[in-house]
């Protein structure tokens, strides 16, 4: 598989409760073609939200997880509004061009940013923390690629932390 120039095309998710901003790095083809994030089968990135929050888990319709994410104070997007990549592996990411996170942040009152694998973490720590002044809090990957991680007791422990700003 080539590498192609891709642009987000998925909206933010987010409204005026919003408390915490979870982002990723870009989204998967599989999330493109569902227009939500998250969207490949194998991600836990649902299944792990709702054991965490102690919610029955979301069906896998944008509808629904958008309302269960908003219901809940939860923003979502991605750190990159567009970049060249192979597919969805973050590691070949290149020529990358961030999101203006400002939309969110000054609509919201978001308390805690959270990036979800290393791959996000490292890109907002390069392109949006200078912007925004809000150091983000790593959280491992619920890919598939990072399949042998979750679980492990980090990996759990770690999503944890985002109950406390949604209290």
């Amino acid at each position: 598989m080539a590498k192609e120039q891709l642009f987000h095309t998925i909206d933010p998710v987010y409204n005026a409760h919003s408390r915490i901003l979870v982002l990723g790095s870009f989204p998967s083809p599989k999330s493109r073609e569902m227009g939500f994030p998250y969207g490949h089968p194998q991600n836990i990135f649902w299944p792990t939200l709702a054991k965490v929050l102690e919610k029955e888990e979301p069906t896998a319709t944008a509808a629904a997880r958008r309302q269960f994410v908003l219901a809940n104070g939860i923003a979502l997007w991605d750190v990159l509004a567009s970049c060249e990549i192979e597919g969805a592996a973050d590691s070949s990411i290149t020529n990358t061009v961030p999101n203006d996170l400002n939309r969110i942040l000054q609509a919201a009152p978001i308390q805690a940013i959270f990036t979800t694998g290393k791959a996000a973490t490292a890109l907002y720590e390069k392109y949006c923390l200078p912007q925004t002044g809000r150091p983000s809090i790593y959280l491992p990957s619920t890919s598939p690629a990072n399949r042998a991680s979750h679980k492990k007791p980090h990996f759990w422990e770690s999503w944890q932390q985002i109950k406390q700003y949604l209290k």
